[in-house]
């Protein structure tokens, strides 16, 4: 029988999913290699998820099965667009799967928004998440009101980690230096600014439970706000979730104020108009959505918009600038209306940033069943693995393979354990390659190869 061999670019859920499913096809012989620009696995799982929901965290441990399962491989630290291209994948793989997330921020498109100060809240999150190739200027930090631009679950994440504790950091898996950060950093006011009203939150029930029970910060909601949007009940009759949502608001509209030395204020019904300030943002220039007429102006030196993500272009694969996506039918790649040969997308590149855990298994069935449902017209190509782990020796490329990973992480859980933790991530990437065992502690101080945007293969 014929190996049908699949490469996948991306190794968070959506790919990692794609290529459990395929490796697993009985019908055909399967060999799956994934490609991962970062020498670590998970994606967002591992670079996304706040660092103190850790029962979300745990799915790395599913997710690693799918690592050691047979015919399937894992290739950190491996830059699809400049180690290795996607034509060359497409020359060596009889089908290549894209699963490159959506690492990129949708922008306000409003003036100010390139001023310091100004920065996309996942930055931020990269930053406190331990990133290797996280880009935060901590200076700002000394701002004393921080206004967090959306109310996606992104957004809490954010004004929690602003407040938390260095206690409740300290029972989670982030870098030391962050610790130390933000229990002393300046900010004393988050504004979590939503466009619409908050009947039309995009954060869930649960989120805004957990950050209504933060320790040493009032949570602050406005009941004259809240009472606008219960006025318009009947508009979201039949949707129990904006129902308890409101009703969990109102709650904490309704309790007193405890004095806390951090506070969270929401700010509802309001759209950023510009931002305002000579080379750093000094304010925000907020209009009411109810009333364009009535704009009013919060003093801050840190504005960190989660308003969502797009995909990054990949060269030689078509895009859609409108959507931020890959454009494809049926998961197969397409250039206008024509299909793309051996080429499939999987995850928020092809769908956009939305769904859970659960979506993107739902969405790696659908693209495996494309490749699978295409083998038999596939002509046979190359030599898959072995040509490509030639290809990327001969250019020097320090390729970290499953086991090297495991070794990253034995060292992550050393970390944790001399300081009483579970664990404590690596955030820089020359430290992870000593740590792997693929490039000596000598010359870890030089740079690997010049980097792409951040996350362009950590996917979802």
């Amino acid at each position: 029988m014929r190996t049908l061999r699949v490469a996948v670019v991306g190794s968070g859920p959506a790919g990692a999913f794609c290529a459990q499913i395929l490796a697993e096809e009985t019908a055909h012989k399967v060999s799956v290699d994934v490609f991962e620009r970062l020498p670590t696995p998970f994606g967002l799982v591992r670079y996304g998820v706040a660092p103190d929901h850790q029962k979300i965290k745990s799915i790395s441990a599913s997710l690693g099965e799918i690592f050691e399962t047979p015919g399937v491989r894992f290739l950190g630290n491996v830059t699809v667009g400049s180690d290795v291209t996607v034509d060359e994948l497409r020359e060596h793989y009889d089908a290549v799967v894209l699963a490159p997330g959506a690492p990129l921020d949708r922008r306000l498109g409003i003036a100010g928004e390139d001023l310091k100060g100004v920065v996309a809240a996942r930055n931020f999150v990269s930053w406190y998440s331990g990133h290797p190739d996280a880009d935060f200027d901590t200076s700002l930090l000394a701002a004393e009101r921080a206004v967090i631009v959306g109310v996606g679950n992104v957004a809490l994440d954010v004004a929690r980690m602003l407040v938390r504790t260095p206690d409740e950091l300290r029972r989670t898996d982030v870098p030391a230096h962050v610790v130390e950060t933000l229990a002393d950093h300046a900010v004393r006011e988050v504004c979590v600014v939503g466009r619409r009203g908050p009947e039309s939150a995009k954060f869930t029930n649960k989120e805004f439970l957990e950050l209504a029970g933060v320790e040493g910060a009032d949570v602050l909601v406005s009941p004259e706000e809240l009472a606008l949007a219960e006025e318009h009940q009947a508009r979201v009759a039949g949707q129990p979730a904006v129902a308890r949502l409101l009703a969990s608001l109102r709650k904490v509209a309704d309790r007193e104020p405890q004095g806390q030395p951090r506070s969270i204020r929401f700010l509802f019904n309001r759209t950023p108009v510009d931002f305002v300030g000579d080379a750093s943002v000094a304010d925000v220039r907020l209009a009411c959505t109810t009333d364009p007429s009535v704009v009013e102006e919060l003093a801050t030196g840190l504005v960190l918009p989660a308003v969502g993500y797009r995909s990054v272009p990949l060269t030689g694969v078509p895009f859609s600038e409108a959507t931020g996506t890959i454009p494809q039918r049926d998961s197969r790649v397409i250039d206008g209306d024509d299909i793309v040969p051996g080429l499939y997308v999987v995850g928020w590149a092809k769908r956009g940033p939305s769904g859970v855990i659960g979506t993107n298994r739902l969405c790696a069935a659908d693209t495996a069943a494309a490749v699978l449902a295409d083998a038999a017209a596939v002509p046979e190509r190359g030599t898959g693995s072995a040509a490509i782990d030639d290809l990327l020796r001969s250019r020097g490329v320090a390729v970290v393979d499953w086991s090297r990973w495991l070794a990253i992480e034995a060292a992550e859980m050393e970390l944790g354990r001399a300081s009483g933790r579970d664990r404590i991530k690596l955030h820089d990437r020359a430290d992870m390659l000593v740590a792997a065992g693929v490039v000596p502690a000598q010359a870890a101080s030089s740079p690997t190869r010049t980097e792409l945007p951040l996350g362009a293969s950590a996917a979802r």
